[in-house]
C-alpha cells in the first residue's frame, strides 16, 4: 500500500514538471512569434518612411533641355513617365536650340538635350559632350507660314512674303529661322551662301523689298507675335499650331524639298555632377521618348514620326 502511494506521488510530480515545461515552451514560442511580428512591422514602417521621404521631395531629378517647339509634347510625355516612375522628377528647360546649346557649353546642368536641328547636336558631339551611343533621331517637322484667321493678308506662302505688312521671324541661330532662310534661298529670293544661318534679319527684309520684320529668339515667340496680332504673318513649325486651330490659319506647309528634313535628335549629355541614379533615369527617359508607344503622343501634337 505504501509503495502504491509513493508511486502515485511520483507520477503526480512527473506530470506537474511536464506541464510546467510545456508552459515554458509555449511561452518561448509565443515570445519568438511576437518578436518576428515586431521585426516585420518595423520593416514595413521603414519602407513606408522611405516612400514618404521620396514623396516629400527626395526624388531623382533629371534636367531636360528641349527646343521650344517641343515644350507641349514633352510636358505630356513627362507626365506619363513620372506616373510610371514616381521616384523621378523631370525638370524641363525649353528655348531655342541655339540658346540651349550655349547654356550647355557654359556649364549649365543638363542631362538630356532634345534639339530641333542636327547642327547644335553635331556641335556638342564634336566637343565630346554626348554620352556615347545615346544619340537618336526622333521626329520630323514641317515649316509653315501662318497668320491670324480673317487677317485679310495678301500673303499665300513664302513666295509672296513681300506682300506682308509685317513678319515675325526667328533669327538665323534658331532652327526655324534657319529653315526659313534655307527655303528662301531655294526659291531664289535670298542669294546662295555657305551658311544660311548667318543671313541677317535685315538682309531678309531687304530681299523682300524692305518689309518690316520683328526678329524673335525662338519659335514660340514667333507664334505669340502672330496670335497677339503684332505681326501679320510668321514662320513656325506645323507642331506649333497645335491648340491654336481656332485662331491661326496655315497659309502654306512648306515642302521638304525646300527646307530639307526638319529632324529632331535627342541625346544624353555628359554631366559630371549627376549621380548614378540621375544618369540611369536620363537613359531610361530617352528610351521612353524613343519607344513606339511615344509615337502616338508625338503624332497628336502634329509631329511626323516617320524618321529614317
Amino acid at each position: 500500500m505504501k509503495k502504491k502511494v509513493l508511486f502515485a506521488l511520483a507520477l503526480a510530480a512527473t506530470l506537474a514538471m511536464t506541464a510546467c515545461g510545456g508552459a515554458k515552451k509555449t511561452e518561448t514560442t509565443a515570445a519568438a512569434t511576437t518578436e518576428k511580428a515586431s521585426e516585420k512591422a518595423s520593416e514595413k514602417a521603414s519602407e513606408k518612411a522611405t516612400e514618404a521621404a521620396k514623396e516629400d521631395g527626395e526624388k531623382t531629378e533629371v534636367q531636360v533641355f528641349v527646343a521650344a517647339s517641343l515644350k507641349n509634347v514633352m510636358e505630356d510625355l513627362g507626365q506619363q513617365y513620372e506616373k510610371e516612375h514616381p521616384e523621378v522628377k523631370l525638370v524641363f528647360n525649353a528655348d531655342s536650340s541655339g540658346k540651349l546649346l550655349s547654356q550647355i557649353q557654359e556649364g549649365y546642368a543638363c542631362d538630356i538635350f532634345f534639339s530641333a536641328a542636327q547642327k547644335q547636336m553635331d556641335t556638342l558631339e564634336g566637343e565630346g559632350n554626348l554620352v556615347e551611343g545615346s544619340r537618336k533621331n526622333v521626329v520630323n517637322n514641317q515649316l509653315c507660314v501662318i497668320t491670324l484667321k480673317d487677317s485679310g493678308t495678301k500673303v499665300t506662302g513664302l513666295e509672296t512674303l513681300k506682300d506682308a505688312k509685317s513678319i515675325a521671324l526667328a533669327d538665323g541661330t534658331v532652327p526655324v529661322g534657319k529653315y526659313t532662310r534655307q527655303a528662301l534661298v531655294a526659291l531664289k529670293i535670298l542669294p546662295e551662301t555657305e551658311d544660311v544661318s548667318k543671313i541677317t534679319t535685315q538682309e531678309v527684309s531687304e530681299a523682300l523689298g524692305g518689309v518690316e520684320i520683328s526678329e524673335q529668339s525662338n519659335v514660340s515667340k514667333v507664334l505669340a507675335a502672330v496670335v497677339e496680332g503684332s505681326s501679320e504673318v510668321g514662320t513656325t513649325y506645323y507642331s506649333d499650331t497645335y491648340g491654336y486651330e481656332d485662331k491661326v490659319q496655315i497659309l502654306e506647309k512648306v515642302p521638304y524639298d525646300l527646307t530639307g528634313n526638319v529632324i529632331y535628335p535627342i541625346a544624353q549629355i555628359k554631366n559630371e555632377e549627376a549621380s548614378q541614379e540621375e544618369q540611369d533615369a536620363a537613359k531610361d527617359f530617352i528610351a521612353f521618348v524613343t519607344s513606339d508607344n511615344a509615337k502616338t503622343t508625338f503624332q497628336k501634337y502634329y509631329f511626323d514620326t516617320d524618321v529614317k
